[in-house]
């Protein structure tokens, strides 16, 4: 029961609005490279037009999705509803990663909250819109956004996030460089 759209229609963005949580999946080249997927929330994610979308990447324990996108630039978003209607929505594209000190950063860094840990913004221009059915995910009730990282991020500070990320963040699980890696 896919349907596939030809833009982020006005009801589809409405149903992303709705969602708590997405995911991101991404990929290596290497056919023994390690596939990428990861959850988000924390009100990351933004709508720019019909075709492109975004999202601020916080600071974790990796940085595989920007790897992959410095290598290859396939990213797929997707949406799932745990609540009725059911309906999965993925969106398919090319993405890029956009660095604090990037021309890019503070016309698309204004539209998002500030979170403290913010890592890099996350930009896919949108290729494929495509919806199916969801009937076998399963119902849940929403609590809340978990405040973690949140805090562990004001306490590192800016200085420790900074030497965090050049600990963990500048090489992926395959070897592969992050935009970060050209940071001084």
């Amino acid at each position: 029961m896919a349907k596939v759209f030809d833009c982020i229609t006005k009801e589809l963005q409405e149903f992303i609005a709705a969602q708590h949580l997405f995911f991101v999946a991404s990929a290596p080249l290497s056919p023994d490279g390690h596939v990428n997927m990861s959850p988000k929330g924390l009100d990351c994610f933004r709508i720019i037009s019909p075709h492109q979308v975004a999202y601020l990447d916080l600071t974790g324990s990796g940085n595989e999705t920007s790897a992959h996108l410095q290598e290859n630039g396939r990213i797929t978003l997707m949406f799932c509803a745990f609540a009725e209607p059911p309906s999965i929505l993925r969106l398919y594209g090319k993405g890029k990663t956009i660095l604090p000190n990037s021309s890019e950063w503070d016309s698309l860094y204004c539209v998002f909250p500030q979170i403290p840990g913010t890592r890099q913004i996350i930009v896919a221009d949108i290729e494929r819109v495509q919806t199916s059915c969801g009937f076998a995910v399963p119902l849940y009730e929403y609590r809340g956004q978990r405040q973690i990282l949140v805090d562990w991020a004001e306490k590192k500070g800016e200085q420790g996030i900074r030497e965090y990320q050049k600990q963990k963040n500048v090489v992926s699980i395959d070897g592969l460089a992050t935009p970060l890696s050209k940071l001084p």
